[in-house]
């Protein structure tokens, strides 16, 4: 048997393996990370409470509360 056709055969097989063990990650992924235990420390937040903590967020309260204009930044 000449070696064309033998190098073929191992890029033919090289490319199936590869296509059955990437298939396999992708349909095994979701389920092994749903199985995962939530990570320690805060939970996330969204939206606009993800800023009401902060100093600046303060701030600006501070400053709205004293009757103060808020600054004009020019954007508008």
């Amino acid at each position: 048997m000449s070696e064309r056709p033998r190098r073929r055969r191992g890029v033919v097989r090289s490319f199936l393996f590869g296509g059955v063990v990437g298939g396999l990650v992708a349909v095994a992924a979701p389920r092994l990370r749903r199985g995962l235990e939530p990570r320690e420390g805060p939970l996330p937040v969204a939206g606009l409470e993800a800023f009401q903590g902060a100093p600046c967020w303060e701030h600006d309260r501070g400053r709205a509360a004293a009757g103060a204009e808020p600054a004009d930044d020019g954007d508008g």
